[in-house]
């Protein structure tokens, strides 16, 4: 018998956001799960290392027996590969247990740039973790990423109510920032090392160093 595949976008999570009740939408990938960490150990198994001295990874993969750089069109080749089938992240410490609590409040939705098929991955990974919320996966499949700042706007609309929005990535806070005014924006990284390297975001209403600092904040914007 045939299967709907399921389908992670927008309108299916739309369906999910009760009008009147606050949201809280977030990303996964260096927010709730530990991206870079999983990369590490990827790449280790094929004999190279992240070398990471910016916040980007242009340049940053490198050969373990020569320290040698390799070329760029290698390092999307071998992304593309990491997070085709990616189902065994750990959970970035706290942001379980902060969603949990904030489940009891408002509604979740993650917000990833993920194509359809990385989605179902991703959805085995936050099953495992004991996550199960909406995801919508915000490659556009045209071989482009859609803007955050539109699929934040339209779920805002939907819930009228206080809408939180995390992410690491500056240009998604700037995104939401434009399109969604009215949002919180929450700046999350998920390690010390790559906060550092990354510097504040302008936009974000606060820096949280942890889950639990940022479960504080909405709970608090919340009372």
């Amino acid at each position: 018998m045939k299967t709907d595949t399921p389908r992670f976008d927008l309108t299916s999570a739309l369906a999910t956001v009760v009008p009147g009740r606050p949201l809280v939408v977030t990303d996964a990938d260096g927010v709730l799960l530990c991206f870079t960490g999983g990369l590490e150990r990827f790449l280790d198994e094929r004999g190279l290392y992240l070398d990471l001295t910016t916040y980007r990874i242009e340049g940053a993969i490198k050969r373990k027996d020569d320290k040698s750089q390799i070329l760029n069109i290698e390092t999307m080749a071998l992304i593309e590969e990491y997070r085709a089938d990616l189902d065994c992240l750990e959970a970035v410490e706290g942001a379980v247990e902060a969603l949990h609590a904030l489940a009891q409040v408002a509604n979740i939705v993650v917000l990833s740039n993920v194509n359809q098929r990385q989605a179902v991955a991703r959805v085995r990974n936050f099953k495992t973790l004991g996550l199960d919320y909406p995801l919508i996966a915000n490659d556009s499949g045209a071989g482009y990423l859609a803007d955050k700042g539109y699929a934040v706007r339209a779920l805002a609309a939907k819930a009228k109510a206080p809408t939180f929005f995390i992410d690491d990535i500056p240009h998604n806070l700037a995104s939401v920032a434009a399109a969604a005014p009215d949002v919180k924006l929450i700046h999350i990284v998920e390690s010390p090392f790559l906060r550092d390297l990354l510097g504040q975001d302008f936009h974000a209403h606060i820096h949280a160093e942890t889950w639990q600092e940022a479960q504080s904040y909405i709970l608090g914007c919340l009372r």
